[in-house]
Parts: structure tokens; C-alpha cells; sequence
């Protein structure tokens, strides 16, 4: 909680398959955080319903609420886009409640920039390996290989904003990285091992290479 008796903003982002949405429902479930239900304008999987996965709307109804300034953070990722309601984040935040983000690294950089009065921890999850990122994509996507090379040639862009968060983990382990969230955003301490820098950006180059 921040001084003023306001929520806090908590901002996982992660290459698309990295397990940040798993993630950011494992941490709702934590008392007095709730998840901000983004719009967006593709379909929805099998397993989403309207209104507690994302609020499904069309590109016209989309693009009438960027116009109408409803947005606190919006980006087109592989061909839809994705935004956040301000008036919705802003109510819980004044309501003492936490609130929890799923986006991208646009995302992420338009709520930073913005300079908001509230406190802000944003956290970068990478996966363990390159193999195991594309076999969770086609886990997810119904071994759908199209979509999961697609995502894949995202990647290398994706992962290299890892140096614009506060904290960076690698979810090898969903337990195990989601007990490390909880103790940063508890701590707000970034530097939580020795050589952390160097370990992440040993990992990034793993992935890359």
C-alpha cells in the first residue's frame, strides 16, 4: 500500500507463453488484489469468458474509446489491440485496492510515462528456455504451429525491454517464481541476489543466441 492509504499498481510483462497471465490470477487470489480486465479486440479462446478474461469488443468500438479517451494504456499486439479502462483502475486504486496488470512493454512504458501518483512495481517474466516457450505456445494455441512461429519471431524484439522493469524472473518453476514476486513487491528490492544483473542477462543471451 502506498503512504496516502492508495493501492498499488503491479505490471507483470512477459514475451508472449512466458506464463504472466497464469501468474497474474495466482496473484489476484492474494487479499485486496484484483485483476484489471483488459479490453481487446480479437476472440476469445475456448477457455476466456467476456468480462472476466478481457472485455471482447470490436475494432470500431475499440477505436471509439481511444477516441473518447477511455484508455490508460492501450497497444496493438499481433494484430489486435489491447487497453486498459482509466476510470475502472482508477476507482479501485482510490478504493485502497491493488491492481494487477497483464500487458506488454508498450503498455508498461505509457503508464510510466504518465507519472501517476500512485505506486508502481513493474516485473519482466522470461522463460526458462526458447524450447520450452514454443512448446507452451503450442500447449495454449491448440498446436497451432503458425501461431507459435509467429510468436516466436516476436520474441527477440519482446525480451530485449527486460532492462525497463524494476524486476526481472525466470518462471521455471510457477510456484517458485511466484513466492520471488511476492517478496519483491513486498521489499521493493530489485538487487534480491547476488550478481543479479548478470545472471538475468546471461539468461536473455541464452535465449537470443
Amino acid at each position: 500500500m502506498s503512504e496516502n492509504n492508495e493501492g498499488i499498481i503491479v505490471i507483470l510483462s512477459s514475451p508472449s507463453g512466458a506464463g504472466k497471465t497464469t501468474l497474474v490470477k495466482k496473484i489476484s487470489k492474494r487479499n485486496n488484489f484484483q485483476i484489471s480486465i483488459s479490453h481487446t479486440t480479437r476472440k476469445p479462446r475456448p477457455n476466456e469468458t467476456d468480462g472476466k478474461d478481457y472485455h471482447f469488443v470490436s475494432e470500431t468500438e475499440f477505436k471509439n474509446l481511444i477516441d473518447e479517451d477511455k484508455f490508460l494504456e492501450y497497444a496493438k499486439v499481433f494484430q489486435h489491440y489491447y487497453g486498459s479502462s482509466k476510470d475502472v483502475v482508477f476507482k479501485k486504486l482510490n478504493n485502497a485496492e491493488n491492481v494487477i496488470f497483464d500487458i506488454d512493454w508498450q503498455g508498461t512504458q505509457q503508464i510510466k510515462s504518465q507519472k501517476l501518483n500512485y505506486k508502481i512495481f513493474t516485473i519482466f517474466i522470461l522463460p526458462p528456455s526458447r524450447d520450452e516457450l514454443y512448446n507452451r505456445l503450442l500447449n495454449r494455441d491448440r498446436n497451432d504451429e503458425k501461431i507459435a512461429k509467429e510468436r516466436m519471431t516476436q520474441f527477440n524484439e519482446d525480451v530485449l525491454h527486460w532492462k525497463d522493469y524494476d524486476f526481472v524472473v525466470i518462471n521455471d518453476d510457477l510456484e517458485d517464481c511466484y513466492k520471488k514476486i511476492i517478496n519483491f513487491i513486498k521489499s521493493s528490492d530489485d538487487k534480491k541476489e547476488p550478481n543479479y544483473q548478470k545472471l538475468i542477462s546471461l539468461h536473455i543471451e541464452s535465449l537470443i543466441n
